[in-house]
C-alpha cells in the first residue's frame, strides 16, 4: 500500500456518505465548519460559485471537484452575488446538481501530510487532463442515486477512488524540487519516499537509522538531514508516531488483542507497548479502547443540505 492510500485507510472512521442535491436559482447554502470531517463536492450539472471568507468567489463548472480536508465552512450559490439563503420549490427545474460527499476524520491521527494541504482544493474539469479523476466523477456521479445491486457499497468504494485522486493530483501538481521542502516533497523525492515506503510496508520491522538511510541510498547523517527538512521530524520519531497512530486505529476493533496489536506495531513485549501508547496519547490501551468504541459514530454524513 502506498503511503496516501496507507494514510487514509488509517485516519478515516466508519463509511464515507454521498448524496446528490439538486439546487433551483435562485439559492444559496451556507455550510459551517465541521472539524474533523473532510468534505468533498462535484459537479454534476449546471454551475455554482464556491464562496470562502478569505478568498475571491470561485466559479465552478460540470466536472469540478472541490475537496476540503479540514471541515472548512464554505458556502455554494447560484451566483457570487446571491447573499441570501435559499432553493426554490421542487416544482422548478433543477438549475444545478451537485454530489456532496462526507468523511469523518480522526483529529488525534491526522497526518502531517493532511494538515499541510489548504482549505480547499479546487481541481477544474479539463478535457485531456486527469483521466483517472474524471473516471472516478463519473462511477461516482452514476452510482450515488443507484438502486442497482450493490450500489450501496460501491458508493464508499467511489468516494475513496474520487479523494485518492485528487490527493494524487493534488501532490503531483504541487511545487517541488532541490529548495522545496514539505510532504509533497517528501513523497516526490526518491531517496525520503523509498525509506518512507520501508517503513509503511513493515512497521514492525525494528528499522534503524542506518537501515533506513540505506533504503534511500544515502549517507546516515545526509539522511538524517534530509528527511528532517522534509519532513518536520526525525526518521525514527516519525516512525514511533506512525506505530501508535496504527495501534490506536487497530485498538478500536474489538477482535483486535493488545498481544495483536503491539506485534502489528513492532513491539514484541505488551507491557513495552502499553507504555510506549501510554507516553503517546496519556492513556493506557484498554482505556483509550474503552473511551474510543464508546465515542464511535456511526458513518461520516455528508454535509447538511437545503431542502
Amino acid at each position: 500500500m502506498d503511503i496516501v492510500s496507507d494514510v487514509i485507510s488509517v485516519v478515516r472512521v466508519g463509511t464515507p456518505g454521498g448524496e446528490r442535491v439538486e439546487w433551483r436559482a435562485p439559492w444559496r447554502q451556507d455550510f459551517p465548519d465541521q472539524p474533523g470531517t473532510a468534505g468533498l463536492l462535484v459537479v454534476l450539472h449546471g454551475t455554482c460559485w464556491l464562496i470562502e471568507n478569505a478568498a475571491e468567489p470561485t466559479h465552478l463548472a460540470p466536472g469540478d471537484v472541490v475537496f476540503s480536508p479540514h471541515g472548512d465552512g464554505y458556502a455554494l450559490a447560484d451566483s457570487a452575488a446571491t447573499t441570501a439563503a435559499g432553493n426554490e420549490p421542487a416544482t422548478a427545474s433543477p438549475t444545478t446538481v451537485t454530489l456532496c460527499g462526507g468523511y469523518e476524520l480522526s483529529p488525534e491521527w491526522t497526518h502531517p501530510l493532511l494538515r499541510e494541504l489548504p482549505g480547499t482544493i479546487h481541481i477544474p474539469a479539463r478535457p485531456g487532463h486527469h483521466a483517472g479523476l474524471r473516471a472516478a466523477v463519473e462511477v461516482l456521479g452514476a452510482e450515488v442515486d443507484s438502486r442497482r445491486l450493490g450500489a450501496a457499497a460501491l458508493l464508499p468504494v467511489a468516494l475513496d477512488m474520487l479523494l485518492l485522486y485528487v490527493l494524487r493530483v493534488w501532490f503531483e501538481a504541487h511545487p517541488r524540487g532541490e529548495t522545496a521542502t514539505g510532504w509533497a516533497a517528501a513523497l516526490a523525492a526518491p531517496d525520503i519516499s523509498a525509506a518512507l515506503n520501508a517503513m509503511h510496508d513493515d512497521p514492525a520491522h525494528p528499522w534503524t537509522v542506518q537501515e533506513l538511510a540505506d533504503r534511500a541510498r544515502l549517507s546516515r547523517a545526509t539522511f538524517s538531514r534530509r528527511f528532517g527538512s522534509l519532513t518536520g521530524q526525525p526518521p525514527l520519531t516519525y516512525l514511533t508516531w506512525w506505530r501508535m497512530t496504527m495501534a490506536a486505529r487497530l485498538l478500536r476493533e474489538p477482535s483486535s488483542s493488545l498481544d495483536a496489536v503491539a506485534a502489528r506495531v513492532g513491539y514484541t513485549s505488551t507491557f513495552a507497548f502499553a507504555n510506549a501508547f501510554k507516553r503517546h496519547f496519556r492513556l493506557a490501551p484498554g482505556k483509550y479502547r474503552h473511551q474510543a468504541q464508546a465515542r464511535v459514530r456511526p458513518a461520516a454524513i455528508a454535509p447538511a443540505t437545503a431542502e
